[in-house]
């Protein structure tokens, strides 16, 4: 499955771009005096190929995992608050709910591996996924955090979760999200392995850690890429040995969508690891990306740095959830909306003549 979707991932229509900046240029307004907006819109129309791009259906996929590394010490929150979590995005009650009604978009939430079964009547709510691999992974710090068969299922089980979404109903754009007490370390290491920069430049507070527990983490993070090796250049062991089944998750959503030419709004640092994973698979990938935001947690700059990727947004947020890529959505559509519905000099009747 993951080889016949990155056979689908094409290069984004350079064209249609061109075609696309032409009427930007022509738009009633000096060129470029609408910065990133107008090239938010030249992108879109590049990657779903479609000179009149629109923003029908939004859906931001929140992955949830927990992590056996958690009882390490590295997070400030117990794990079972993971499961507390998606009990409220369920319910509508979290800040991923709220910033995506704002925008219109909907909110799918999937149990990619969270340590408790929810109950059966949360299963069966409209936006809840189960695609749950395990109960969590292993503790990254004594051996892999799972097994490979593992770590290439929670990539399918993202392509799955993303065409079964699609084929309801066609999606325009894709927003990407995070739930899993002690993911930021997941992330700290993946980064590690594919920029391979140190692992304390990448490694932050995340829950809100102080100087001794983020040396603990930083402890925790290099003992496991010490006892577990993963090999920087195959972006499954990487995801096995550090990672997490809701890292995996959204590689699988960032694959599906560029295969199918839809914009991916990537939330922050646990996002970009996933996105990490992503490109390592299919380059081609990194194009249909947008970083939604630059997160305050301490190696997000240091991965779209790598990624060579500039975010929307910097408002200094570090909640995860798909945050970050709801408030981006209502940007990108802003631009998308500027190259829609803004008149041309011609259309107008405005002249350009310039003033001797």
């Amino acid at each position: 499955m993951i080889e016949k979707t990155i056979g689908r991932i094409r290069a984004i229509d350079e064209k249609i771009m061109a075609q696309a900046q032409e009427r930007l240029d022509n738009l009633t307004k000096p060129r470029g005096s609408l910065g990133r907006l107008e090239e938010f819109a030249k992108k879109v129309a590049g990657i779903t190929r479609n000179l009149k791009p629109s923003f029908g259906r939004k859906v931001i996929f929140t992955m949830a995992g927990d992590h056996g590394v958690a009882c390490e010490g590295v997070s400030l929150f117990p794990q079972e608050v993971t499961c507390q979590m998606v009990a409220n995005f369920i319910s509508g009650g979290a800040g991923i709910n709220v910033l995506a009604r704002h925008v219109g978009a909907e909110v799918i939430v999937v149990d990619m591996g969270i340590a408790k079964q929810l109950t059966a009547h949360s299963s069966k709510l409209i936006g809840f996924k189960d695609k749950k691999i395990n109960y969590g992974t292993k503790n990254m710090a004594k051996g892999p955090a799972m097994t490979r068969k593992e770590a290439i299922r929670s990539i399918e089980a993202g392509i799955e979760v993303f065409e079964e979404e699609f084929n309801k109903q066609a999606i325009d754009i894709v927003g990407t999200g995070d739930m899993g007490i002690a993911n930021t370390t997941a992330s700290s290491a993946i980064a590690t392995v594919i920029t391979g920069r140190p692992c304390q430049e990448l490694t932050g507070l995340g829950t809100g850690l102080n100087d001794d527990q983020l040396k603990l983490k930083v402890k925790i993070i290099e003992q496991a890429l010490k006892l577990n090796k993963p090999d920087p250049e195959d972006p499954i062991d990487i995801l096995s040995k550090v990672g997490g089944y809701e890292i995996g998750g959204i590689c699988g959503i960032i694959l599906a969508a560029a295969s199918k030419s839809i914009p991916v709004a990537m939330d922050g640092f646990i996002s970009s690891a996933g996105a990490l994973i992503a490109c390592k698979l299919a380059p081609k990938a990194k194009d249909y990306i947008f970083a939604a935001h630059m997160s305050r947690e301490k190696g997000h700059k240091a991965v779209l740095e790598h990624m060579g990727l500039k975010p929307i947004l910097d408002l200094e947020m570090r909640l995860g959830e798909g945050t970050g890529a709801a408030v981006a959505i209502g940007v990108i559509e802003a631009g998308v909306k500027i190259y829609n519905e803004m008149a041309t000099f011609k259309e107008a009747k405005v002249s350009t003549q310039k003033k001797q």
